[in-house]
């Protein structure tokens, strides 16, 4: 009995880690309001990060489109995530975003739609984010602007990083290069 009762424990814990979701389950919505599948992400290593045009980080865009244009060719992508949860530091539209990003920063790696990372309306995609339960790794809290998430190939997240680690940090270069 106990080797059934066991058999059937194990078969229930595997169905769970097999169900688990990665990234590449969630859809968003674009800046420009296209549908973004994050599974086209699928065999890439991917940092989200949570952005605001009126931060004292704010000047992190330069580094991360630095970084961007470093190493996008080698399946390494930025994903750009605008908030207004801290501060009201993102109060603009999402076409005054886009403007802002591209004219002060150059920005060409993917900016979604304005989304909340943190509250009662927190977006989906930082509920898994921020949940060990749904991701597997650890439990986080978004604590300002600019925290970054790595996300292994797989689509399983590899790493956190706080919003004043540098986004062109060695151990964020030797994640990408490893």
């Amino acid at each position: 009995m106990r080797i059934i009762s066991f058999i059937l424990l194990m078969a229930i814990f595997s169905m769970g880690i097999a169900q688990q979701k990665t990234v590449h389950d969630f859809s968003v919505t674009d800046i420009h309001g296209d549908e973004f599948k994050m599974s086209d992400l699928a065999g890439k290593k991917v940092m989200i990060v949570n952005t605001a045009s009126e931060c004292g980080l704010t000047p992190q865009y330069e580094g991360l489109e630095a970084l961007y244009k470093q190493f996008k060719d080698d399946n390494f992508v930025i994903i750009g995530f605008p908030a207004n949860n801290f501060l009201n530091q993102e109060p603009g539209t999402n076409a005054e975003i886009a403007t802002f990003c591209r004219k002060n920063y150059g920005v060409s790696f993917p900016m979604m739609s304005k989304i909340s990372v943190k509250g009662d309306d927190q977006h989906e995609l930082y509920k898994w984010l921020t949940t060990k339960e749904l991701n597997g790794l650890e439990d986080s809290k978004v604590q300002w602007n600019f925290q970054k998430y790595l996300i292994n190939p797989d689509g399983t997240l590899a790493k956190v990083f706080s919003p004043r680690t540098d986004p062109q940090a060695d151990e964020i270069i030797n994640w990408i290069t490893e």
